[in-house]
């Protein structure tokens, strides 16, 4: 009895604590997380890193796609800001539109930094500088020459169309000074005039922020720089990253060069002939298509004019129906002209710092030209060539008479007997004729004056 009254006053003592337990169980679970879940946001805010971005080479669709990439994984992980360290000649207009329009409409600060030294923002690389809300160059750089760039020359209707771009980018490069409250004058003198600032001069002339020696000094100096909204910018203890190309990025890259384009297609284009008038080697149609199919992904990046290509396919067939017919080269050379004229206009590119070279131009049609002259060179020989096989290739060989010649007989040629008649006289075994023609099945044969040759040495040797 006294055992289960002893058990009944543990069990109750139990029953009374078991509540506070479980509260205080429950209650430190909610503190942990409650915790965890604070360091995690305040790790977050802290571990965002400024995205620094290098754009090396001209502006094109793979360098725009690549800023613009940049500029929205910034915005997407709230970045402090994003650093985009430019080294341009210029590139394509509507490419740069792009990528200052996402400069614009960013929601967090964008630097654009002219380095290392040596390096430059021409054209539009100034419209693209002009645009961001810290423009920054390192000593030994260069800004500006941005005036539009035409190719087709400048009379007439071409006239008109340059003047328009003209006052359409020195508009769009003064709103663009005025926007970032910079030198809205010299905005427009970039443009009109092409005129270049080194980065000291730049910066005396309200036209960039800050000089800095490099990617440190820069940091330091926008460490507490007010922007003109009013927002300030921190990067100390802010860690840096480096966001690299992707490997699209960098092929569209190489293939938004315009001469590499035009050497690729030409590659491609003589392979696959090669492999159609050699069929079963495998080596033209593997080459000549990997070639052609990347000129065509790079003309998907670049302006292409339809009719360059038709007049560059057109010489390359010119050039290669010349080995076919009798043309004495006249085939040839309206193909190299057609080529040149067709490689002339195949990239409509208003910005010569991204077109496509006269050298590149001149070297291709000039081995095109060289292998043309080459194969009709060759086929001239062929045709002028001596017969080698058939009954005409009998004609002027030395034979052996095996049965007299009175004045027809046997003779042995090339280790065949044949009938045939001596044109004049009597011959006896064992003596050299020369073929003169035929007549039907039989050879028309001479004495010949000269046994000496290789073919008489033969026949003798053969008797």
């Amino acid at each position: 009895m006294a055992g289960f009254r002893h058990h009944t006053a543990t069990r109750g003592k139990h029953c009374r604590e078991y509540p506070n337990r479980v509260a205080w169980y429950v209650m430190r679970r909610y503190v942990i997380l409650l915790l965890l879940t604070l360091g995690l946001a305040c790790g977050s805010v802290v571990a965002a890193p400024i995205l620094h971005a290098r754009l090396d080479g001209s502006i094109n669709p793979a360098s725009r796609d690549y800023v613009i990439r940049v500029i929205e994984r910034a915005e997407r992980e709230s970045a402090p800001m994003a650093i985009l360290q430019l080294d341009t000649p210029g590139g394509l207009e509507s490419s740069m539109r792009d990528i200052i329009a996402a400069e614009l409409a960013s929601s967090i600060p964008i630097v654009v930094f002219v380095a290392p030294s040596g390096a430059r923002a021409a054209s539009a690389g100034t419209f693209v500088t002009m645009a961001a809300d810290v423009a920054a160059m390192a000593p030994g750089t260069n800004i500006g020459a941005a005036h539009p760039i035409s190719l087709t020359g400048s009379e007439g209707d071409d006239e008109t169309a340059s003047i328009k771009a003209e006052n359409d980018s020195a508009a769009f490069a003064r709103s663009l000074a005025e926007q970032r409250g910079r030198n809205v004058e010299w905005a427009e003198e970039a443009v009109r005039s092409s005129s270049s600032l080194s980065a000291s001069e730049a910066l005396e002339a309200n036209v960039i922020d800050l000089v800095a020696a490099d990617m440190g000094d820069l940091l330091f100096q926008l460490d507490g720089y007010q922007l003109p909204d009013g927002r300030t910018l921190t990067t100390v203890d802010v860690p840096i990253q480096e966001v690299p190309q992707t490997l699209r990025e960098r092929l569209l890259g190489l293939l938004a060069d315009p001469n590499v384009v035009y050497i690729l297609l030409m590659i491609g284009i003589y392979g696959l002939i090669f492999e159609f008038f050699s069929p079963g080697i495998g080596f033209g149609l593997a080459a000549g298509g990997v070639c052609l199919l990347l000129a065509l992904f790079g003309m998907q990046v670049l302006p292409v004019s339809l009719a360059g290509i038709g007049l560059v396919l057109f010489g390359a067939a010119l050039m290669v129906l010349d080995g076919f017919t009798p043309t004495n080269g006249i085939l040839t050379s309206g193909g190299v002209v057609a080529l040149v004229a067709g490689s002339l206009m195949l990239f409509r590119v208003p910005d010569g710092s991204i077109s496509l070279s006269w050298l590149t131009i001149a070297a291709v049609a000039t081995v095109t030209g060289t292998l043309s002259i080459f194969v009709f060179s060759k086929g001239l020989l062929a045709q002028r060539a001596r017969p080698s096989t058939g009954r005409s290739a009998l004609v002027g060989r030395m034979a052996v008479v095996r049965r007299r010649l009175e004045p027809e007989g046997t003779v042995l040629v090339h280790g065949e007997y044949w009938s045939a008649r001596l044109q004049d006289g009597q011959l006896p075994c064992g003596s050299f004729v020369r073929i003169v023609g035929m007549e039907g099945r039989t050879l028309l044969v001479e004495r010949a004056e000269d046994d000496s040759d290789q073919e008489a040495q033969d026949g003798r040797r053969s008797r």
